[in-house]
């Protein structure tokens, strides 16, 4: 049965991945998935207003088992702690990736050694590789020719984008040392300057540019 339904669910996909929905992944794990509730309506009106984008204004909640999953094109994954997926999980993810699905996580401080972990399970003979910043994911509605801006610090680190990639179309990127979603976020929740925030919501516009173009 399971089978039957990923199968409907991939059908349907070509489909589906014109809405212009987005969606929040919620995992197990106990990592706070919910984290930053402001960011992403943000990033949404900031796209809409400056990139002409009509995306709908609020996003949706998916499971990562769902076949729901299959109706969001971009799917926004964010939290502090463990990640957790299951086999099912793991395929149901995989299959919305490779039928034009992309994910994007970003580590909102300790998800990175979990992430690592659970992301082999999606797909076994792949490692996460960083980003260059020549990739047009930095270059399309705004300039990044430094790669990833810096939004927290942190530990201190640069900040990294690492991607995994499925016949040449990056799908998945996790965001690390950079903490875009805080600065998405309402200005008085994280006092960051207004050049910052605008920073972290430009990066995410060409995320979100890059997902739709692709």
């Amino acid at each position: 049965m399971r089978t039957l339904i990923t199968c409907f669910a991939i059908i349907l996909c070509v489909f589906q991945m014109n809405s212009q929905e987005l969606a929040v992944l919620k995992y197990k794990g106990g990592g706070d998935w919910y984290g930053n509730p402001t960011a992403l309506p943000n990033l949404i009106r900031f796209c809409n207003t400056n990139i002409n984008t009509r995306l709908q204004p609020k996003p949706q909640t998916v499971e990562t088992g769902s076949p729901d999953i299959f109706q969001y094109p971009f799917i926004h994954m964010t939290g502090h702690g463990n990640v957790f997926f299951s086999d099912d999980d793991a395929e149901n993810l995989r299959n919305h990736l490779i039928s034009g699905g992309f994910l994007h996580i970003d580590d909102n401080y300790g998800m990175q050694p979990y992430i690592v972990e659970e992301l082999k399970k999606v797909f076994p003979n792949q490692d996460l590789v960083e980003i260059p910043s020549t990739h047009d994911i930095y270059n399309n509605a705004y300039p990044f020719p430094n790669g990833l801006p810096k939004i927290h610090e942190h530990d201190g680190k640069r900040p990294q984008a690492f991607g995994l990639f499925f016949e040449d179309r990056l799908v998945l990127l996790f965001t690390f040392e950079s903490d875009l979603g805080d600065g998405w976020e309402d200005p008085e929740i994280h006092n960051d300057p207004e050049d910052v925030r605008e920073q972290a919501l430009k990066m995410g516009a060409n995320i979100i540019k890059y997902v739709f173009e692709h």
